[in-house]
């Protein structure tokens, strides 16, 4: 009997969703009629057999893998777990093309780069054909300090205990004693240092016995510890809706609450998971948290822990309709921080240009309150925010009072819609605005950050790479 795995993944990385600098995401095909999401989702549970095996689970080998590698037999591996992704082409919003890539192969890597973030096991479910065979893993070695041991942990959530157990099953390479469990029992940290703004936090803990560890040994079935993080299936917790905040005429903030005694410090640049069982299906999305304002966060308001996300809510939107009904008081289910953002890349940056159309505004939001008040190098920051129309632009009235009261920030809206009396710039990004718009004066070390709309996105890296500004000087938050 295989042993399927019960959780989910919409896995660590991406979308809203950072991607590495320059790269763009993946591209859209127009879909026949009739082939939605809600349309794939009726079709996968209509009872057909869409792996052809009539029911069964079998492991599959990577030579069986190879076989299956035509449009009209194709599987996939993704995470140990082979698919029959042939039903799914015409469904597929990246199209065939992008499927091919990863037919009779291990299509992980591809997965990742593109749209970890999506839940494929939910999608996929009826699909699935069974599981790749294992190969042996060799446990992983390591070395450590003499008198103590490091840590170096991104920060999900912070727990103050009185007491804290580190168990590790360790070879102690002696003919006559096999694994042992070595128990470090910390009754106080006496080195622990923090940083908020990069959500890390380090801890120096003390051997009680002096000397070095031959190996980490094995980790237990199922446990996370000596896994890559971009591994690691992401973690949810129940949090509580405690208020919905208009914003304008489609868009809310929703203000989540973690569950009691549980502190969740969200980074700059980093985004969460949303999950929710919509129509008897699993579904993930990617948003980015924001401030409750553009004014400065206190590090010790007792709210600091709540979770702010600037949502737009969609008409045909399968996902935001669910998130727009909850009430306060309900529940929703949110991961920990992901994403590659990481302040050290404004690091000497004396002149930042945000350029962000519609939603993509969301993870500029904090970028600029970083920027403007935390960050002294920075000596001008600039916003050229994209809409349709005016009504569209969403914290105006906060974005141009902190110009006007701040002389290092400014910003200018572009409008593809506009009213006759509208006096700001039109028309979409091109390379005359963006000539315009961005200036590197002499001796100065500038930083473009991109999020938007695919195709706004892949132009604007384009103008941008045209204009002379390399990967290093480029980061696209993929929206």
């Amino acid at each position: 009997m295989l042993n399927i795995p019960t959780q989910s993944f919409p896995a660590p990385s991406s979308q809203q969703r950072v991607a590495p600098s320059g790269q763009s995401g993946r591209n859209k095909v127009a879909l026949k009629p009739g082939h939605s999401l809600m349309d794939w989702i009726r079709f996968s549970k209509s009872g057909k057999d869409l792996t052809g095996l009539r029911g069964r689970l079998i492991e599959v080998t990577q030579e069986e893998l190879q076989k299956h590698n035509s449009r009209d037999d194709c599987w996939t591996c993704i995470r140990g777990m082979v698919y029959n992704v042939t039903p799914y082409m015409d469904y597929h919003p990246g199209g065939e093309e992008e499927l091919m890539k990863a037919a009779g192969i291990d299509g992980t890597d591809l997965f990742d780069q593109v749209h970890r973030w999506v839940n494929y096991e939910s999608m996929l479910k009826e699909c699935l054909v069974g599981r790749m065979a294992t190969k042996a893993t060799t446990a992983i070695k390591g070395t450590h300090k003499a008198n103590s041991i490091v840590w170096l942990v991104k920060l999900r959530e912070m727990f103050l205990v009185g007491q804290l157990f580190y168990l590790i099953k360790q070879n102690l390479q002696n003919h006559h004693l096999t694994h042992q469990w070595l128990v470090l029992k910390i009754l106080f940290f006496s080195t622990v240092h923090t940083a908020f703004s990069v959500g890390k936090i380090q801890v120096s803990i003390r051997k009680q016995v002096k000397g070095k560890w031959a190996s980490f040994g094995e980790p237990l079935e199922f446990h996370n510890t000596f896994i890559h993080q971009k591994d690691r299936v992401a973690h949810y917790r129940d949090c509580v809706l405690l208020s919905k905040i208009v914003v304008n005429h489609n868009t809310l903030v929703f203000r989540l609450q973690p569950p009691h005694g549980t502190v969740m410090q969200m980074p700059v640049g980093k985004h969460v998971y949303l999950k929710a069982h919509v129509q008897d299906t699993e579904i993930v999305r990617p948003y980015t948290p924001v401030d409750q304002t553009l004014a400065a966060a206190s590090h010790h308001s007792s709210q600091e822990s709540d979770l702010y996300l600037m949502i737009k809510v969609y008409p045909d939107g399968i996902f935001t309709q669910y998130l727009n009904n909850l009430q306060t008081g309900d529940r929703i289910s949110v991961s920990g921080p992901e994403g590659s953002f990481s302040i050290r890349l404004l690091r000497d940056v004396t002149y930042l240009y945000l350029l962000a159309a519609g939603t993509g505004f969301t993870p500029m939001a904090r970028v600029i309150r970083l920027a403007t008040q935390d960050i002294d190098t920075i000596r001008k920051t600039k916003l050229l925010f994209f809409n349709r129309r005016e009504e569209d632009i969403l914290w105006r009235p906060e974005l141009d009072e902190l110009a006007a009261n701040n002389e290092r920030f400014q910003v200018e809206y572009v409008l593809s819609e506009p009213c006759e009396s509208w006096a700001g710039r039109k028309g979409q990004v091109d390379e005359l605005m963006l000539q315009d718009f961005i200036n590197k004066p002499d001796g100065s070390k500038c930083y473009v950050c991109v999020c938007g709309p695919t195709a706004f996105t892949e132009l604007t890296i384009r103008l941008l790479k045209q204009q002379g500004f390399s990967e290093e000087e480029l980061h696209v938050f993929q929206g």
